[in-house]
């Protein structure tokens, strides 16, 4: 028998089954390199968060376990203090319900498996983001996203939100849930957004964005979500949710001073701009109820310009800038701004070839591009500058801290570096672009109308009928 199945194999192999198994895209060879694509894009992400990164050790994640552990020990949560640090659990009751089971690991254990959670939501984000970009160009799926997750692995909010072991990701991907929702008109959009409240409390803002925007099914849904969770939090643990919601939510000296570099918000702005602990408060209200104001108008735009993907955005970018501490794990709100440009880039690319091509094909049509191939490009390079600037995050070489060094010790090339990412944040939330039509959100509110070109009438030659042509509409 084994000589006979050795005889056989080189007809077996001459089949045209095998051969045809073996030209299938999972065994041919342009398969084979871009597997190994994807393996060296790894390993420079490696590299890349080995040079750039910081010594994390899951920093956060052990507070946050020691706090449960305390707490399933018969302690009080709100008055637990991580040894050697003044840091305490500040997260409200419904979070500590969810993070309760990692008692029972050890803190590597629980930062362990809260990194592989991350990139899983990290990659669930990506998918649903590059996968409608990938059949667009014709790209294969899997690689798109196998290239994306690595590349966005390595920036400054996600290698912090992993190293330290922070739930940035999770809530990323609840609220991202809902934008695809929204996209398909699913009825449950808005609980994602409503959860994600519930465990922390800067996602509220996009309830005011839903409620801004008209889109009042979400708005509710959200609304509701977010109560529920919390009032099952206040039956399951009513001491601790009437400590928190009572006095422990106003206790904002728990989170950190608010010039400490890590915070790229305005009031981190604004506070290492005076050289100062805390940022001056009528200055800082008066700035964040103006970028408060921007970035919701703009975002409200966008939905209504049928950019949903910008709309979420834009309200994720408001929220980072308005908010008194927004640390550099906070900031996750980049990726979909880095993505949205490129898409950009490529959807202006598209349009400024088909407009090339039809010049070239119609006699006596003048090219109304002068540079076709640039079309793009100015999206394209701010897509790059902004995902390098938050790979090589130049805010912690001139990391300073009060009342040691002053913040302006390394003069003003070192101040704006310190403040880099949170510059970043507020031109981004002034002047990011949308992209009209390309993903409108039909949960609750009207779709988007786009104005068809009606034909236009040829006028008819005398003794001839009058005839109508499909006027197709142009991009002048």
């Amino acid at each position: 028998m084994p000589a006979r199945g050795v005889r056989s194999l080189p007809r077996l192999a001459r089949s045209p089954r095998f051969i045809r198994d073996w030209r299938s895209p999972q065994w041919d060879r342009r398969t084979l390199v871009r597997v190994g694509i994807v393996a060296a894009i790894c390993y420079a992400a490696w590299v890349t968060e080995q040079n750039f990164g910081r010594w994390y050790d899951f920093f956060d994640m052990k507070i946050y376990h020691g706090a449960v552990v305390w707490w399933s020990g018969g302690g009080e949560l709100y008055e637990f203090i991580a040894p050697d640090t003044t840091l305490g659990f500040t997260y409200p009751p419904f979070a500590a319900l969810l993070m309760l089971p990692m008692a029972a690991l050890t803190p590597s254990a629980a930062g362990l498996f809260n990194m592989v959670f991350g990139l899983v939501a990290l990659g669930m984000v990506l998918a649903a983001l590059l996968i409608p970009v990938a059949d667009r160009c014709g790209w294969p799926r899997w690689m798109t996203v196998a290239v994306a997750l690595p590349l966005f692995a390595a920036i400054e909010p996600v290698r912090e939100t992993l190293g330290f072991g922070q739930v940035n990701l999770l809530l990323f991907a609840l609220i991202m849930a809902d934008l695809v929702a929204l996209r398909r008109g699913w009825r449950w959009a808005g609980v994602g957004v409503g959860i994600a409240m519930a465990i922390k409390l800067t996602p509220a803002l996009f309830i005011v964005y839903f409620l801004v925007s008209k889109q009042w099914r979400a708005a509710l849904t959200a609304t509701l979500s977010g109560l529920a969770a919390t009032a099952a939090a206040w039956v399951a643990v009513p001491h601790e949710s009437a400590l928190y919601w009572g006095s422990v939510i106003f206790q904002t000296e728990r989170v950190g001073v608010a010039d400490m570099t890590p915070n790229q918000s305005l009031a981190g702005l604004l506070s290492r701009l005076y050289d100062t602990a805390t940022a001056p408060s009528p200055l800082w209200i008066a700035f964040a109820l103006v970028l408060l104001a921007v970035g919701l108008t703009r975002a409200a735009a966008a939905h209504a310009e049928g950019d949903e993907l910008i709309a979420f955005t834009l309200v994720g970018l408001t929220a980072n800038v308005v908010s008194p501490i927004s640390w550099t794990h906070h900031l996750v709100w980049v990726v979909p701004a880095v993505i949205a440009l490129a898409d950009q880039a490529l959807r202006r690319r598209a349009a400024g070839r088909g407009l090339a091509a039809r010049g070239r094909s119609t006699p006596g049509l003048r090219e109304p591009i002068w540079f076709p191939a640039l079309v793009g490009a100015r999206h394209a390079g701010a897509a790059i500058a902004l995902y390098l600037l938050f790979l090589i995050s130049p805010i912690w070489p001139y990391e300073h801290q009060l009342p040691a060094v002053s913040h302006y010790a390394d003069g003003l090339f070192g101040m704006l570096a310190e403040n880099s990412l949170a510059i970043a944040l507020i031109v981004l939330v002034a002047a990011l672009p949308s992209r009209p039509g390309a993903e409108p959100a039909f949960g609750g509110a009207a779709p988007l109308r786009v104005p068809v070109a009606r034909p236009a009438v040829v006028p008819a030659r005398r003794g001839e009928p009058a005839s109508a042509t499909a006027g197709a509409p142009t991009d002048h």
